[in-house]
């Protein structure tokens, strides 16, 4: 079953320790406070949603090689 990207992000989320999720925040604060670089919102907010399905594939590439281990 797939699931919605809410969900998959709210997962990821609770699967994270206090330090991961102190650095997505860091990251996504640092998005927020550089909007004059997108032409437009959606165009910002495009690229902000790709940034973050990139980092959320990495993590989970992390966590694979990890249980691999």
């Amino acid at each position: 079953m797939l699931q919605s990207p809410k969900l998959a992000i709210l997962q990821s989320l609770d699967a994270m320790d206090k330090v991961q999720m102190e650095e997505v925040l860091i990251y996504i604060k640092g998005l927020l406070n550089k909007p004059e670089k997108a032409s437009d919102y959606k165009t910002f907010k495009k690229e902000a949603m790709k940034e973050i399905r990139q980092a959320l594939r990495q993590e989970k590439g992390r966590k694979k090689l990890r249980l691999a281990v």
